[in-house]
């Protein structure tokens, strides 16, 4: 499963949900006729529940989204956090120069040095770019997934390259 957004909050009275796209354009998401629900679960595991799109429009930055079961605001609520994903298969082949956001998990991060920064253990959308988290040597660094950081992404070699310094 490849995530593709998260839900917000629900929207209105009837069932709706507000979710933010991670994909560069935000029509994506409305491409799809089924979305997969996940809320993280105490222990880390993930447990997806398929939903069938009766209805979804791009309103403003944020997708809002009618799903069939869902038909009021107290059944959306539990459902706030959580990841909006689609099967791997269902999704086109990534242009060159492109990455999907789950194929980052994982992999090793270096700096300009060689310098070994830890492993891409999550990314945080902050609304501006989004943001690596990277856990290595017992602490995290947060590093912004910005041109100005970001040397390359090896997706063979599991590895990224960044501008950062092991001190920051």
């Amino acid at each position: 499963m490849v995530v593709m957004g998260r839900v917000l909050s629900p929207y209105g009275i009837k069932g709706w949900i507000k979710a933010r796209s991670f994909a560069v354009e935000l029509d994506v998401l409305l491409g799809y006729r089924s979305w997969w629900l996940s809320a993280k679960g105490t222990g880390g595991e993930r447990e997806w529940q398929e939903f069938h799109v009766v209805s979804a429009r791009v309103h403003s930055d944020l997708v809002l989204a009618e799903l069939q079961g869902l038909t009021s605001r107290e059944a959306v609520l539990p459902w706030r956090g959580a990841d909006v994903g689609i099967p791997r298969s269902a999704l086109p082949r990534a242009l060159a120069g492109e990455v999907y956001w789950s194929d980052l998990m994982g992999m090793e991060v270096v700096n300009r040095a060689g310098d070994a920064l830890g492993k891409v253990v999550g990314l945080v959308d902050t609304g501006v770019h989004p943001v690596l988290q990277v856990a290595g040597e017992g602490r995290e660094r947060l590093i912004p997934l910005v041109p100005a950081y970001l040397d390359a992404v090896d997706q063979d070699g599991r590895r990224i390259t960044v501008d950062w310094q092991l001190d920051y």
